[in-house]
């Protein structure tokens, strides 16, 4: 811990923003907890103390910088990165599932009891689940107090707090302002449609954000998604509240996000699917290095740094385009999930222009329509083997999955092989080292740079790219740019 404390003191003095997220500096002069790269005159080394998350400041008793505002840095890359329990667990805490169901919750999905869950994330991260979850409602009412001209009673129960008088209590102790005077202090807003609320989402440079929204373009689905002239990207999302519409855009370090929210109660969950989907949390620096070691991969990396892999806001939705693209074009795809969409998916209470429905359930592709799957037989039983799977709770597609479990329950189900697996595994489950050695836009990229070599060839020289490989695959395919995916 010295030794860490020693590189992250290093990081605080050089004002390093690749850390912010990873480390939260308390300072014991202020009392105050700053993000490594705070413009404020660097504090005495003496007066410093290191914590791994905002929760952990919180409680050791700092109140947050109003200065550089740490709890609006980017999340950690360690907790997607990582496949343990703690980092499952934080991911879950992120979905806002401590909210809904509480620790108990929390523990039963990870297949923990509340006691050991609770020794586990406290002991790395100084804070247990529902201090942390606290620091994320904190943040959420934030936004809804800066962004929006709700009464404090409303951002109180929708940022999930149980009381108005928690909700103040928060406030005050995290921010040392109460909720009137947050607002006060907020200039003027962001500018929004009605009803919406706007919002930017930050990520650490360098982020190829337009080859990223043009992946999502090339693949969006009528009703569902959309891409604008102007480079925006539109899309419903089914919550645990309600259903919604994202509108992200690019933005001068940052991405806009307009999010018109059938339920506000749904706002932390709604922010943290949008970052998850475009991969905001991800270090490209640490990316980079590795991939632009390997004399193969070097001149792409040059070209592009800060790739990030697509994700999505809904696992099951992958899954089932996945399915869809198996053997076909990504417009065949396409025309299939447009169709299915149409008959099954969800129609929004108040469409908004060409978006119309959310992606349907599991539940309802688990007894679509024959005549709506136009495809061949095996595939259309593979559709439904997959939708029951997840509808039964036999295939976790999560936030919290544990990865290699769904893995192996997915590789058990018909018409699933390895190439389904590791793509639901890059876009669903997050995972930064998925490589489906046989995918033809893989074998095709590597082709390009001089190697011919069939899906164990690829797998072989795979092993050089660990644990970044899905960025691995965004490279070849942008190799000779045909990504043969959905």
């Amino acid at each position: 811990m010295e030794a860490a404390s020693e590189h992250w003191y290093r990081a605080v003095e050089s004002r390093d923003n690749r850390f912010d997220g990873w480390i939260y500096l308390g300072v014991t002069s202020t009392g105050v907890y700053c993000r490594p790269s705070c413009p404020a005159l660097t504090p005495k080394r003496s007066n410093m103390r290191f914590y791994r998350s905002s929760a952990a400041a919180q409680r050791a008793g700092f109140r947050a910088c109003k200065r550089c505002r740490p709890d609006a840095s980017p999340g950690s890359p360690e907790w997607n990165a990582r496949a343990d329990v703690v980092a499952r667990a934080m991911r879950l805490i992120g979905d806002g599932v401590v909210d809904r169901e509480g620790v108990a919750g929390l523990a039963t999905r990870l297949s923990y009891s509340v006691r050991q869950l609770n020794r586990l994330v406290s002991s790395e991260l100084g804070a247990g689940p529902l201090a942390l979850a606290r620091a994320q409602r904190a943040q959420t009412a934030r936004t809804l107090i800066e962004t929006t001209e709700l009464g404090f009673a409303e951002v109180a129960f929708a940022a999930g707090f149980a009381s108005v008088r928690q909700f103040n209590d928060t406030v005050r102790e995290v921010f040392a302002l109460t909720p009137r005077e947050l607002r006060q202090r907020r200039g003027k807003p962001v500018a929004a449609g009605a009803g919406a609320i706007s919002l930017r989402l930050p990520y650490r440079a360098p982020m190829q954000i337009e080859a990223l929204f043009a992946f999502f373009a090339s693949r969006a689905i009528a009703g569902v998604e959309e891409a604008t002239a102007t480079g925006t990207y539109r899309r419903t999302l089914r919550l645990p509240h309600g259903t919604a519409i994202a509108e992200l855009a690019p933005g001068d370090g940052c991405v806009h996000c307009s999010l018109r929210l059938a339920d506000v109660r749904d706002l932390g969950v709604a922010v943290a699917r949008c970052r998850r989907l475009l991969d905001l949390d991800a270090d490209p620096i640490a990316v980079s290095s590795l991939l632009a070691s390997d004399r193969l991969l070097a001149s792409l990396v040059t070209a592009r740094p800060g790739l990030r892999v697509p994700g999505c806001v809904d696992g099951s939705e992958i899954a089932v385009r996945a399915v869809l693209g198996q053997q076909v074009s990504v417009a065949a795809a396409r025309t299939h999930a447009a169709r299915i969409v149409q008959r099954h998916g969800e129609p929004l209470a108040v469409p908004d222009g060409s978006l119309t429905h959310v992606f349907p359930t599991p539940a309802a592709l688990a007894e679509a329509d024959d005549d709506v799957l136009a495809m061949p037989e095996r595939r259309k039983a593979t559709l439904r083997a997959v939708s029951a799977a997840v509808r039964d709770g036999l295939v976790d597609l999560d936030a919290g999955a544990d990865r290699e479990r769904t893995r192996s329950n997915l590789l058990a189900l018909p018409g699933i092989g390895p190439w389904t697996v590791e793509y639901v595994a890059m876009r669903a489950l997050g995972d930064p080292d998925a490589f489906p050695a046989g995918d033809l836009g893989v074998l095709h990229g590597l082709r390009a740079l001089g190697v011919e070599a069939d899906a164990r060839e690829a797998e072989r020289r795979s092993q050089a790219w660990r644990p970044f490989r899905s960025y691995t695959v965004l490279h070849l395919w942008g190799a000779l740019d045909i990504g043969d995916v959905t």
